[in-house]
């Protein structure tokens, strides 16, 4: 009981010590606090508590993937797989590549060509995969041979499923990428359901961008203006614009995309240096520079549209080849459109398109009144411990409050190291929390006070009461941790918060009101000798 070693000693001091440090950035000003932090070294954790939505105000935006529109994008590449498989076989068609919801349909006159087109297109669907569970993986799509030699191929409901799937994957990612480049702190992005992604930004006052940001695709293509003569069916009608939204001018685009964004490594705002207007300077990988210069050189003198989710951005005309890999998009943008249109290409293009399911501006006034009512719920909460454990059990109770206090330091510093997000539920597990470390507390005090009663001496009785109630303390715990667990795996947003904050809060209460008490009541009796047990 009252064998401490000097390391013990040393090793609880400095871990008091240093919650007491970790915490102090949270105290600071934000401009004080980034002034110290950049003449500290990098693995120094001067970080403040990050303050959820509900408590620093921010934009709550509920997304949805358009299921449709990512059925669509699969039918046009299907539609571009088959243009190649035909031309690669050399098989004539009439009537031109069409399509209408899942289906793309081409009709061969010619009997065998159709057979050997066939045969292609079922290989090219892909059936016959094995997944982890052991199972056939269905084919992409289904190929029918009607009458009149028409081919249809239409997309079957499980790949539609699994490219939702995925395209969810992806879109969490690229609003990642996206929010990140506004420089916010800690946002929550999370799926929710088969097809919804919630996008939490605290401290965000600006919603209008952050909505066009989220709203905008980003998929950028670079396309040939169609020559006439060509194709109707392989044509698209673009519009560009001017700066207000009003269609300037039309373009027959082809709907061969030439070369895509995603091969863009990076772009950047700049200003044109003969105009001198605002412009996007972009650079392709190597894969996308050695495509966009086949084809600048093999299409010079040709116009080319730089085509933005279906809007042209700007149609200029090759004047010579483009080798580098680099280049200039320019449309009569302002400072701000080309700072945001270079972000939406560095951070990537969405999958699909993005519908606003629900939106909720939090703004800083109930953020701080929701603090005020966590910080008064915590010092009413304070108060009355301290004053009962007191009352009821005197110099034992003074320990019992200072633990208390490096309780409740622990359970932030701990909140600022993992970088946790601290919300209203969060500080209603703190305040649950303190409750629990002062219960230990009196477990160990009414067991020290029953063996006193039994006739044992001082040592003896503060030795059983820490002996006997550390069993019973670390079950107690350890079902609550299970419980904290468990929600923190199935729960999400406010009841995961709620879950770190009672996970640490457990965790600190067996380090302060078992060993940290304990120690100040083994120093306590080393000073004073008492004669009795003052309970």
């Amino acid at each position: 009981m009252f064998r401490f070693p000097r390391w013990k000693i040393a090793s609880i001091i400095a871990m008091t010590v240093l919650a007491f440090l970790v915490i102090v950035p949270s105290f600071l000003a934000k401009d004080v606090r980034e002034g110290i932090a950049k003449k500290l070294p990098s693995w120094a954790p001067f970080y403040s508590v990050v303050l959820g939505l509900d408590l620093q105000g921010g934009a709550h935006i509920l997304l949805e993937v358009d299921a449709a529109d990512v059925a669509r994008t699969q039918v046009e590449a299907l539609r571009d797989d088959v243009r190649r498989i035909l031309r690669e076989e050399r098989i004539r068609i009439t009537g031109g590549i069409g399509g209408s919801g899942r289906t793309v349909q081409v009709r061969v006159p010619d009997a065998a060509d159709r057979q050997k087109a066939i045969a292609r297109l079922r290989m090219q669907a892909q059936p016959g995969g094995v997944n982890a569970l052991g199972a056939t993986t269905p084919p992409t799509f289904e190929v029918r041979d009607t009458a009149d030699g028409l081919v249809q191929l239409t997309l079957t409901d499980p790949a539609v499923l699994e490219r939702v799937r995925r395209a969810v994957d992806q879109t969490i990612e690229v609003i990642r990428r996206r929010v990140d480049a506004l420089g916010t702190t800690e946002p929550n992005i999370q799926r929710q359901g088969a097809n919804r992604v919630l996008v939490q930004v605290p401290g965000l006052e600006d919603t209008n961008r952050l909505k066009e940001l989220l709203g905008t695709t980003a998929r950028l293509e670079f396309r040939l203006v169609a020559d006439p003569g060509y194709n109707p069916g392989d044509i698209d009608m673009l519009n560009e614009y001017d700066r207000e939204g009003n269609p300037t001018a039309s373009y027959p685009v082809e709907k061969r995309v030439m070369v895509q964004g995603e091969d863009l490594t990076d772009a950047q705002p700049g200003f044109d240096q003969r105009s001198g207007e605002p412009v996007v300077n972009f650079r392709f990988n190597l894969r996308g520079g050695q495509r966009f210069g086949e084809v600048t050189s093999a299409n010079v003198g040709k116009p080319f549209a730089i085509v933005l989710d279906n809007k042209v951005i700007s149609a200029p005309r090759i004047l010579s080849p483009i080798t580098g890999g680099s280049g200039q998009i320019s449309g009569r943008f302002t400072v701000q459109q080309a700072n945001d249109l270079s972000v939406l290409l560095r951070a990537g293009a969405l999958p699909a398109k993005l519908t606003i399911v629900e939106e909720r501006t939090v703004g800083p006034g109930l953020g701080q009144d929701s603090i005020d009512a966590g910080r008064t719920a915590a010092y009413v909460a304070a108060t009355l411990v301290v004053t009962y454990m007191l009352t009821t059990y005197g110099i034992f109770g003074l320990f019992a409050n200072i633990a208390l206090l490096v309780h409740i330091v622990m359970v932030f510093a701990g909140l600022v190291l993992l970088q946790a997000t601290l919300t209203l539920p969060g500080i209603a597990g703190i305040v649950l929390t303190i409750g629990m470390a002062v219960d230990a507390n009196v477990l160990i005090y009414e067991r020290i006070r029953e063996e006193g009663r039994l006739g044992r001496s001082i040592i003896s009785a503060l030795d059983a009461g820490f002996n006997r109630a550390f069993s019973t303390i670390v079950d107690s715990q350890s079902t609550t941790m299970v419980v904290a667990i468990i929600l923190y795996f199935l729960g999400s947003g406010p009841v995961r918060g709620f879950a770190v904050s009672l996970a640490l809060g457990i965790v600190t209460t067996i380090v302060t009101a078992v060993t940290m008490t304990r120690l100040m009541i083994a120093l306590w009796y080393r000073w004073s000798r008492p004669t009795r047990i003052p309970i």
